[in-house]
């Protein structure tokens, strides 16, 4: 059996962002830092009830909503206004990456979206 590769490339996200999260300044490191975590375990998760359901609509729609509100946060902590006088919890370089990463996973979501309607 073929692994699910939409479970494959978010399990790259999160061996990608757990170390870059790790770099985070303590003033982040439990506030938005655990809320990307979070939310990324979140689209593993999901990815796991996606495989095994046979009605896949509505965890599709969680998934997707789930990773937008990831995309933000790692916007969020790559923006040099949140802290004006710091340099950014993520770097730009970093963030190019994980953005990268979270388009493919996005587009992967919206095949599966167009293959289930």
């Amino acid at each position: 059996m073929e692994p699910f590769k939409l479970k494959e490339k978010i399990y790259d996200m999160i061996l990608y962002g757990s170390p870059a999260l790790e770099q985070f300044p303590k003033s982040e490191r439990y506030l938005l830092a655990a809320d990307i975590r979070r939310s990324m375990y979140e689209l593993l998760r999901y990815s796991i009830r996606l495989e095994k359901r046979y009605y896949k609509k509505n965890t599709l729609e969680e998934m997707d909503i789930e990773l937008d509100e990831m995309r933000h946060m790692i916007r969020m902590a790559a923006d040099k206004r949140l802290y004006p006088n710091r340099a950014p919890c993520l770097p730009f370089r970093k963030y190019e990456h994980w953005a990268k990463l979270l388009d493919e996973i996005g587009k992967m979501i919206g095949g599966y979206k167009k293959t289930f309607k």
